[in-house]
This record gives C-alpha cells, sequence and structure tokens, in this order.
C-alpha cells in the first residue's frame, strides 16, 4: 500500500501468483474463484467500475458482477466504454442495447482532444496528427512520458502513440474525474504474454503515471475456450428467456433456437462472423469463417488478427497503464 492509496482497501495482491488456467481444472472452479474475487472487488472499494469494451471477456465480467451484486445485495458499479473512435460497426449499438436491457450506467471514457482534432481535418484512420496542435496535457504525455520525439503520429488505435493517447490517457482521465479506485478488468493469464503474470487485485498506485487505484481481474483463470463455455451454459441461458437451460452451441448465426435472434443474445455478432479478439476495424481481421467458439482455440492464437506492432509493445504500454 502507498500513501496515495486509500487505506480502507484491504486486499491480498498475491493471490493468483504464480498460477496459470491448469490451476482451475473444472468450469466450477473457475466460476467459484471469480465469485469469490467479484465479491469482494464490489466490498473493498468505495467507488469501482467495470471495464467493458462490448468483447466476450468484459461481458462475461460483467455478467459475474450482475450476478454476485444481485446475490450478495451489492451495488453493479457503473461500466467505463472507452471510446477510441476506430470501433467496429455494431459495437456501440451492442453497448447501448445491453446497458438498457441490463440498466447499466455507462461512461464513455474519449480523448476529446484528439477526437477534436481529428472531425476539425477530416482526418482518416492512419492519417498524420500533428502534435503541436493537441493540448497540453495530451502532449505531455507524447513527450514527458512516451518519450516520443516525432512531429506526428497516425491515427490509429494499434500502436504506440495512438493506443495510448487514444485508450490509456481516456481511461486515466476518466479514473481521476469519476474518482474511480477499483477497475474490474475482464483481463485474462493465456491471452497475451504481458497478462501472464497478474494476480487478481493488482495495484497501481504511481501517480506520475496514472491516478491511484486498484485493478481487480475476476476471470484471469479462463482461457478461451472456458469463456465460450461459460457463455453457453451459463450467460446465455440465464440471460435469453427460453433458451436451453443446459446449453446449446449454435453453428452459426442462424442456428439459433427458434424464436431467439441474434440480438437477443449478449454476444457480439462479430464473434458469429469468425472475429476472435476485437481491437479496431481498421486493424483486425477476422480468423476463419466459422464462429470463434467452433474455431481452433487449442492450436491457433487468439489475437493473431490484432495489429501485432502493438502486441510487440503490450509489457511498455501496460507499464503506462493500459488494460
Amino acid at each position: 500500500m502507498t500513501e496515495n492509496f486509500p487505506d480502507y482497501v484491504d486486499v491480498d495482491y498475491d493471490d493468483g501468483n504464480g498460477e496459470d488456467p491448469e490451476d482451475y481444472q473444472h468450469i466450477q472452479d473457475k466460476i467459484e474463484k471469480a465469485i469469490e474475487v467479484t465479491r469482494e472487488g464490489l466490498e473493498s472499494y468505495e467507488n469501482p467500475a467495470v471495464m467493458w469494451t462490448g468483447g466476450k471477456d468484459s461481458t462475461l465480467t460483467l455478467y459475474f458482477i450482475k450476478e454476485v451484486a444481485d446475490r450478495f445485495d451489492l451495488e453493479v458499479p457503473p461500466a467505463v466504454f472507452i471510446d477510441h473512435y476506430q470501433h467496429f460497426d455494431g459495437i456501440h449499438d451492442f453497448v447501448d442495447h445491453w446497458a438498457d436491457e441490463w440498466d447499466l450506467e455507462v461512461i464513455y471514457a474519449r480523448n476529446e482532444d484528439v477526437g477534436a482534432y481529428v472531425d476539425e481535418h477530416g482526418l482518416e484512420p492512419g492519417d498524420d496528427i500533428d502534435i503541436s496542435e493537441l493540448s497540453d496535457h495530451n502532449q505531455h504525455h507524447v513527450r514527458e512520458i512516451l518519450e516520443y520525439e516525432e512531429d506526428t503520429f497516425p491515427f490509429l488505435l494499434d500502436t504506440y502513440v495512438g493506443n495510448h493517447l487514444l485508450k490509456t490517457v481516456a481511461l486515466n482521465d476518466a479514473l481521476e474525474e469519476y474518482d474511480i479506485d477499483g477497475v474490474i478488468s475482464g483481463v485474462r493469464w493465456d491471452e497475451q504474454e504481458a497478462r501472464a503474470d497478474e494476480t487478481f487485485f493488482s495495484p497501481r498506485h504511481d501517480p506520475d503515471i496514472y491516478p491511484p487505484h486498484d485493478r481487480i481481474q475476476p476471470i484471469l483463470q479462463f482461457d478461451e475456450a472456458a469463456v465460450w463455455d461459460a457463455f453457453w451454459n451459463f450467460v446465455v441461458p440465464d440471460t435469453v428467456e427460453d433458451f436451453p437451460e443446459e446449453g446449446y452451441v449454435p453453428e452459426a448465426d442462424d442456428d439459433l433456437p427458434e424464436g431467439v435472434t441474434q440480438e437477443d443474445v449478449p454476444i457480439s455478432p462479430k464473434y458469429f462472423a469468425g472475429f476472435r479478439s476485437l481491437g479496431s476495424e481498421v486493424s483486425t481481421e477476422k480468423s476463419d469463417e466459422d464462429p470463434a467458439w467452433l474455431q481452433d482455440l487449442e492450436g491457433t492464437t487468439e489475437r493473431a488478427g490484432r495489429a501485432q506492432d502493438k502486441e510487440d509493445l503490450m509489457e511498455r504500454l501496460r507499464d503506462l497503464g493500459y488494460m
């Protein structure tokens, strides 16, 4: 604990240290741990929030939050949606729809200075942004924190400067504005090498980098296959009326049970279309034509469709506050 972080928080920052998904063999083991971590997170922090991208991992995390809040009479915290201006078509609609269905408060975090520059100059993804025309706040991050020396950077999410300004700075500004002390995140150990050493409660206390807070990470122990197992056997049956209680795994978007449409299911249409990981529209490709859960989850890499420049920088980006 540091002097910059509230002393009312008493969590075990070593919980999960040295573990991996194989330490939680059965789906029920994974779920029980997720419930335990979620409950402690909701009870230990005064102003928690959940990161929600509309993707499978953050939506599964949100499901656990809703279940735990209902079971233990706790409040559902607001969801923070980072609007980085390069989302897939339909992501906003998906988030808005399920926020309404689940009665969620959504905080839309944006780097509005960069957004205003893009609008004013009519930029398309990949066009250059003149750093000297950005706010002092953004220039400080580019020059002093990233130590980036070029005069411009491309308007692309999955690059060093673009990712930091469009996602991390937007998130950190929201944490400060809303005084958020605990960020509930859907990262997983197996998803990316830079996340393999995370613990269930992870401190982010350096005030020179981000508003001091903790990361609460209830689904670290899930691998990709277990995420889909949880969706089709728990999340979807609990959410969709008349969906088979024991789970039904569709083979396509037109293979849902009678009377159920894709819009009724809390799974982004992009996963039905073959994407396994949702980054930005301009730098993420589908992995296959089959729905994500029917692909070779063991023999292929989940984030292979992502821009690899950003993947290679993941460790450095996370040091600066990226999820």
